[in-house]
């Protein structure tokens, strides 16, 4: 029914925001399941997934994963992360239209100096905070949302610092209000994101193309998983999947549930492609070498 993006400075009210989001849409008429998708559902620490550029293209790629998996027109799926990047929030847009969903943003909007200030209380009571260097940077990489860009609007916007967090917060009322309003003739006030040829559901015109698709990724996970068995932790660049295919080179352990969600999106995001370019590849080894393609650019080793 909805997906709402959480957005806001580190230590700036994100998770309570969401919370508070979530407790009053459950309060609500609606009678849709609510969910909040964050780094805790993974068990990430904030540190090491903002340590370096990889790291955090893979917790967005998990965390944009699992949206893609659980967004429908029967649920309400809040993220909250920080959702930095503009580029970043139009893709979580796309999933939006793709599905035919609402969508909108919530932004706390706090000055860096109370969070820093809340990060270094947080830490001195133990709780979740940022290391100094972690903190400044990602202070100085905010893209503020603008309602002007279709990815950021509606925009609801909460100022955490001066009126606090509540249930009963003017923004998150208003937010609550439009994800659960009755769209009829008489109400435009409502956007539900329609679908375009370029973000429908996987289609294949070719039975076939679907059956080699499907049985060459899971050969090329299946020799990931076994490389790393082996491996026992260390090094496993230069997996082989067979003659005259590209070395499969990660520089890190997979586990089994992330490899199954980025194969589920290379099988959506081909067919996707081919829905508006060529078809998708009709035999096992064109297949494989894209799929390989595919896990060496995301990983972050090409």
């Amino acid at each position: 029914m909805a997906l709402v993006v959480i957005c806001g400075q580190p230590c700036s009210g994100k998770s309570k925001a969401a919370l508070c989001l979530a407790e009053a849409l459950k309060e609500s008429e609606t009678k849709l399941q609510v969910r909040v998708i964050d780094e805790a559902l993974f068990h990430l620490d904030r540190n090491q997934s903002y340590a370096n550029m990889p790291a955090e293209k893979n917790l967005r790629g998990v965390l944009r994963s699992e949206v893609d998996r659980s967004v429908s027109k029967d649920n309400i799926i809040i993220v909250d992360s920080l959702n930095n990047i503009k580029g970043y929030r139009y893709e979580l847009w796309c999933l939006a239209r793709a599905t035919g969903i609402r969508y909108c943003v919530l932004f706390c909007d706090v000055e860096e100096t109370h969070c820093r200030k809340w990060n270094v209380e947080r830490r001195e009571k133990g709780e979740a905070s940022y290391d100094d260097t972690i903190f400044e940077d990602l202070v100085r990489r905010l893209e503020k949302p603008d309602r002007r860009n279709r990815w950021d609007s509606p925009l609801y916007e909460l100022w955490p610092h001066r009126d606090g967090i509540e249930k009963s917060s003017p923004a998150i009322g208003d937010a609550v209000s439009y994800i659960t309003k009755m769209v009829d003739s008489k109400n435009r006030d409502v956007k539900i994101l329609q679908p375009t040829i370029a973000t429908q559901n996987t289609r294949f015109s070719d039975a076939n193309s679907l059956y080699e698709l499907d049985k060459a990724t899971q050969e090329v996970t299946n020799a990931i998983v076994e490389a790393q068995s082996q491996a026992l932790g260390g090094p496993m660049n230069g997996i082989s999947v067979g003659k005259d295919l590209p070395p499969i080179n990660i520089t890190r352990s997979v586990g089994l549930p992330e490899l199954r969600r980025m194969r589920h999106t290379f099988i959506k995001l081909t067919g996707q492609t081919s829905l508006s370019g060529p078809p998708p590849p009709s035999d096992a080894d064109s297949a494989k070498r894209m799929f390989i393609d595919y896990l060496n650019r995301e990983l972050g080793a090409a």
